[in-house]
């Protein structure tokens, strides 16, 4: 079997470069340090030291077994120093979230999380809501923030906010400023998102409901192409109202009042219960404390 003294007597014996000194820094002998030397090499079938040479020289093979016995030897430190908080964790957190969080409280979220857990790297998937769902279930991401519209047996769901929505067009486009019914929308131009956004598949949802059915001028998966199609007067479009209302006040967009309104979309942080993770829990925690869709930007 090998073990840790066995990898820490060629690391030093290497290092300082005969085995009189690597016992003397090991507080060991001489003749100790050479039968950990000979167990090794039973062990793994290995000549780990040339020994026409004098001084202790490795051989090709003590040299390619010297860079894996580093890289345990590093990772038993690194276990060690965990029961004192010392170690400086090298963790990765692979973060699915859709358009709106990247827009809104993605920076937020991120600088949180690494004042946190020092040492962590995040990794930030873009991407739409059925997409990111589906790489959560094939492990490709480890928690995702998008809005309520999947559920699995396997997956926990943690309830942000609920986000509310306008309708939304460029000033012109409607007649008129008053409050008015689906049926008279349908009349005009509609812009909606498609069948892998979370949001599109929540409206499509609530309209069907309903028994409405909008006339599709164009769909795109894309929030930032809806925002951009509806400011150029293309048609309406359902749109985040706190997060955009700059760009009603500027004068770029303006709000349509309907009857029925919109409903609230509401958002989760979902992660794999089936692959058990404090850290992810931890996660879910932060976005629960920082999710914020009101405001684009924020750091």
């Amino acid at each position: 079997m090998i073990t840790l003294r066995q990898l820490l007597a060629i690391h030093w014996i290497e290092r300082l470069g005969t085995f009189e000194r690597a016992a003397d820094h090991l507080h060991t002998t001489q003749s100790a340090m050479s039968k950990r030397v000979q167990e090794l090499e039973q062990s793994t079938g290995l000549r780990l030291f040339d020994r026409s040479q004098r001084g202790a020289r490795l051989t090709a093979a003590g040299e390619e077994l010297l860079v894996i016995a580093r890289e345990m030897l590093s990772l038993a430190d690194r276990i060690t120093s965990l029961k004192d908080g010392t170690h400086l964790s090298t963790r990765r957190l692979r973060l699915g979230i859709t358009e709106l969080t990247a827009l809104t409280w993605l920076p937020k979220l991120i600088a949180r999380l690494v004042a946190d857990f020092p040492g962590l790297t995040v990794e930030p998937d873009v991407d739409m809501s059925r997409n990111l769902h589906e790489k959560l279930m094939d492990d490709l991401v480890d928690i995702i923030i998008i809005p309520d519209t999947f559920t699995a047996p396997e997956v926990t769901s943690v309830p942000l906010v609920n986000v509310e929505n306008a309708w939304m067009a460029a000033p012109g486009l409607i007649g008129h400023s008053g409050v008015i019914g689906l049926a008279e929308l349908a009349k005009y131009p509609v812009l909606v998102q498609g069948k892998r956004s979370g949001s599109g598949l929540f409206v499509n949802k609530w309209l069907g409901a309903l028994g409405i059915e909008l006339p599709k001028t164009l769909s795109s998966d894309s929030l930032t192409a809806m925002l951009g199609l509806a400011a150029a007067g293309m048609g309406v479009t359902y749109l985040p109202l706190e997060c955009f209302r700059p760009l009603v006040n500027e004068g770029k967009l303006t709000v349509i009042r309907t009857d029925p309104g919109l409903p609230p979309v509401p958002y989760m942080a979902m992660y794999r219960n089936d692959r058990p993770s404090a850290f992810v829990q931890e996660v879910a925690a932060r976005a629960v404390e920082l999710c914020d869709f009101s405001r684009q930007l924020q750091s």
